[in-house]
This record gives structure tokens, sequence and C-alpha cells, in this order.
């Protein structure tokens, strides 16, 4: 499982799509839900998982609620070894 900021376009849409293509279930956070929800759409089409999650991750709230959202969906947040 992936978090992807700055999904909504741009590198970080590349990146979440690219993470999705190898099989990583993706949680795309920006703060478009709009863009998120065509780019959740576009990697499902494709076979993918992916949660959007608007949000502003200049807050703690909203990290702490991007990290609670992607527990709830995925179970578990990976870290790397």
């Amino acid at each position: 499982m992936a978090i992807v900021t700055g999904a909504s376009s741009g590198i970080g849409a590349a990146t979440a799509e690219q993470l999705a293509a190898e099989g990583a279930r993706v949680v795309l956070v920006a703060r478009r839900l709009d863009r998120l929800e065509q780019l959740a759409a576009t990697i499902g089409a494709h076979g993918g998982t992916a949660l959007a999650v608007a949000a502003d991750i200049s807050g703690r709230a909203d990290a702490e609620r991007i990290v609670g959202s992607a527990i709830e969906a995925y179970g578990r947040v990976d870290t790397p070894t």
C-alpha cells in the first residue's frame, strides 16, 4: 500500500498510476476530491485499487485522517524495510 500526496495531477498522479500498475493499493491524497476520484476510477478501470482522500497535508489532523483512512481501507500501512 502506498500513500501518494499531490496525486491530483502531474508527477503525483503519474506516480500513483505506476504504483497501482505494479500492484500497490494506492491512497490518493490532494485537495481536489473531483480529480482524485477521476484518477481512482482510471486506476480501477485498469485493474488497480485506489482510494481518494481529499486533504491538506500541512495539518496534523488531516495527516492522521489520511493514515486512518488507509488503515480502514487496507488494514495497515507498510513501511520499507
